[in-house]
């Protein structure tokens, strides 16, 4: 008899085969050993546990071992070679369950993240890892010096310390492009934090860049790419904050909204700096590191490993050039503006 809740199916001729190979001391042939690995395939895929299908076979051994004649060596070898077989094909079904699992939940990390499917189909399928997306979702994007994929010991670093920290939450942790992505609710800015600030551990440095919370099933996508921009941000203006938030930086995208406008503000206010000996790049960034101070003469030379005279003297070189004083309030917008439109345009080695 199969032990309790496991169906006598599993263990057909089981009994017959073992009072066989008892009575004639052969081994099981290659058609018996793979009919034992199509049940035990089958068992898996009934969600049957490995451990009382196993007990299961024993017990029928133990059971048919009174009317067994013959060697019982053969009969102990005979077991084990069904058991064997058994679990190896129990086994192949799991692994053909997970890559099927894998590749499902890759596609609909691909439908989420890119928005190419059915809105309503999409959420249906959300349920299945985790995710309501009738409620709003941000997405949490961690960029480091390597690619990584759900199988690398960072992802999975990462992993471990958020299901620690939050249990079985609705979250999602994947990966895409070789960074590391969280999904999360957006009323539950403590979870991306969190991801962030594991990320940064492990990644020994980089970056996290959280987009806004947006509604609805095409909410996560945008969040997703305001993410994925902000990071451009950050590489752009060298931003060396480790978590960057979309919902501050959004002064950025307006300013580039207008490519067209931007790229003549640049020429128009920066263009003279081209004339300067040793081009405009030098001048370029003692505007940079003077804005980024606060307009801070000691600190900016500091930063430029220069003295404060040196620095006196650019600053006074780039308002005889341009017109524009950088010590003027009246001018310092104007010129500031066009900085960072230049490091979003990466000119002057880009020509505009």
């Amino acid at each position: 008899m199969p032990e309790r809740g496991i169906p006598e199916q599993y263990l057909t001729g089981y009994a017959q085969l073992l009072a066989d190979v008892s009575a004639t001391g052969r081994r099981l042939t290659r058609a018996e050993l793979e009919a034992r690995r199509v049940l035990g395939e089958q068992a898996a895929d009934a969600g049957h546990g490995l451990r009382a299908l196993v007990s299961a076979h024993l017990a029928a051994t133990r059971a048919a071992w009174p009317d067994t004649p013959g060697s019982a060596d053969s009969a102990l070898g005979a077991m084990q070679q069904v058991v064997d077989a058994f679990a190896e094909g129990y086994e192949r079904a799991q692994r053909l369950a997970v890559r099927q699992e894998e590749a499902a939940r890759r596609e609909f990390i691909d439908d989420l993240l890119y928005g190419r499917s059915d809105l309503g189909r999409l959420a249906e399928r959300a349920e299945r890892f985790g995710l309501r997306l009738s409620h709003a979702h941000a997405v949490a994007v961690a960029q480091g010096p390597a690619a990584y994929d759900e199988g690398s010991p960072v992802p999975r670093q990462v992993e471990r310390a958020m299901i620690s920290r939050f249990g079985d939450r609705s979250i999602l942790l994947t990966t895409k492009a070789g960074r590391m992505l969280c999904v999360a609710p957006g009323d539950q800015d403590e979870v991306l934090t969190y991801f962030a600030k594991q990320a940064y551990a492990a990644t020994d440095g980089g970056h996290v860049a959280i987009g806004r919370a947006q509604p609805g099933a095409g909410g996560v996508v945008q969040s997703y790419e305001e993410a994925l921009n902000t990071l451009e941000l950050a590489e752009r203006l060298d931003l060396e904050d480790p978590l960057l938030r979309a919902a501050n930086l959004l002064v950025y995208p307006v300013l580039t909204r207008d490519r067209q406008a931007m790229a003549d503000l640049v020429v128009d206010a920066l263009g003279p700096l081209t004339t300067a000996r040793g081009g405009a790049q030098p001048l370029l960034d003692t505007l940079t590191a003077y804005f980024d101070c606060g307009c801070v003469a000691t600190e900016a030379a500091r930063r430029l490993s220069l003295s404060v005279r040196a620095l006196t003297y650019r600053l006074e070189r780039i308002h005889q050039l341009t017109g524009a004083n950088p010590g003027d309030p009246a001018h310092r917008y104007m010129l500031q503006t066009a900085v960072i439109g230049a490091r979003l345009l990466d000119w002057p080695a880009r020509k505009l």
